[in-house]
């Protein structure tokens, strides 16, 4: 079978797979299972004549800075397979795929592929490079980053959602992508395509296996009834406390008696603003009724070096086995930097649970919720 035969069996195997839904710029990305939201992968590259070669990669030249590399041009990655992956730091949806996609970078790199990972920020604070400098340590990641703050690499993918994943011949052209979570023995069908046209050979057919754990632990599709929720006004949905979301404005908020599931409140001093809510005072709360294994919220300090105690409650008592990774088993934390925090991975059975965080210090930004 030949390479556009191939890749177009894997376009199909993957049509069919049914891949999770990745996080949207600038939507609401519904994760309801079944998952079925799919971009169909690339055709051009597959049929008729090449495509307009090297268009996309020689975007990689808008990028702000490099991370575990000196800048990469077009011309400098001729002759070699690319994988460009698409990310962000807070997306949970990516860190779900980012286990198969450090795995793939180490099996490949010797027979020619070298992965990219472009930083494109959702949020303001995702942009400081120092930020992403500590996410790509914390993570793991030792292949080259390309710090996208403006997302002009984004646009000359022209990309749309988080996780995304661009498969590029050592002729520098576009023969696949993949955007979602999911069909990752796909993806590696076509990574291996594209290195054996390149000229490798000698390495092992069978899939990569990968042992997550944390966040990146693949979500529990079946009992996920709860989508992502932003806490600041410009996607806020849900918000439940009594008089509705004073903008841009100190505000006293309280949190109703019931909150319906996927409802959420306030209590305490908070200022809304367009991309997140900032606690004014000491013991804010805020209340969410949710139905999935894992609870995460996208949260930090305003200022840098002021961390924020923290107690979490569900059905209003300290989660014990139901903790996440950034909590104990007393529901005790703290936020000392922005980032993505796994706050509750609750055992069996999963029902619908009312989640409490109580923040004990002033100064904490609280962005956005996600579910697994």
């Amino acid at each position: 079978m030949d390479l556009n035969n191939v890749l177009l069996a894997v376009t199909l195997a993957a049509a069919v797979s049914a891949p999770i839904p990745g996080h949207a710029a600038g939507t609401e990305a519904p994760q309801p299972p079944p998952a079925t939201w799919l971009r169909v992968p690339f055709l051009h590259g597959l049929f008729g004549g090449p495509a307009d070669s090297q268009s996309e990669l020689t975007s990689l030249d808008r990028a702000n800075a490099w991370i575990n590399s000196p800048p990469l041009t077009a011309s400098d990655l001729r002759g070699k397979v690319v994988l460009v992956d698409f990310w962000t730091l807070t997306c949970v949806n990516w860190r779900r795929t980012l286990p198969y996609v450090r795995a793939w970078a180490d099996k490949y790199r010797d027979k020619g592929l070298v992965v990219i990972g472009v930083h494109s920020p959702e949020f303001e604070f995702e942009k400081n490079v120092d930020n992403v400098r500590t996410a790509v340590k914390e993570m793991g990641i030792d292949y080259p980053v390309a710090v996208d703050s403006d997302q002009l690499v984004w646009n000359g993918f022209d990309n749309e959602a988080w996780p995304a994943l661009y498969f590029i011949d050592a002729e520098g052209r576009l023969r696949h992508s993949y955007l979602g979570e999911g069909a990752y023995e796909q993806s590696e069908m076509v990574i291996q395509a594209l290195l054996k046209e390149a000229g490798a050979d000698g390495f092992d057919r069978a899939p990569v296996m990968v042992d997550p754990e944390g966040p990146e632990v693949a979500a529990d599709w079946r009992d996920l009834m709860s989508p992502e929720s932003y806490v600041g006004y410009a996607k806020a949905e849900n918000f439940a406390s009594a008089g509705g979301t004073i903008t841009d404005k100190p505000a006293i908020y309280d949190l109703p008696s019931h909150l319906r599931l996927n409802g959420w409140g306030l209590s305490g001093d908070w200022t809304v603003r367009k991309d997140a809510g900032r606690l004014n005072k000491p013991d804010g709360t805020i209340a969410y009724r949710f139905h999935a294994r894992d609870l995460n919220l996208v949260m930090g300090p305003a200022a840098s070096g002021a961390p924020v105690r923290y107690r979490v409650l569900i059905d209003g008592k300290p989660p014990g086995p139901a903790h996440g990774t950034d909590v104990d088993e007393r529901g005790v934390g703290s936020a000392g930097e922005q980032r993505l925090y796994q706050l509750v991975r609750q055992p069996l059975p999963i029902g619908d649970r009312d989640f409490e965080i109580e923040f004990l210090d002033p100064g904490v930004e609280v962005f956005a919720f996600t579910f697994g």
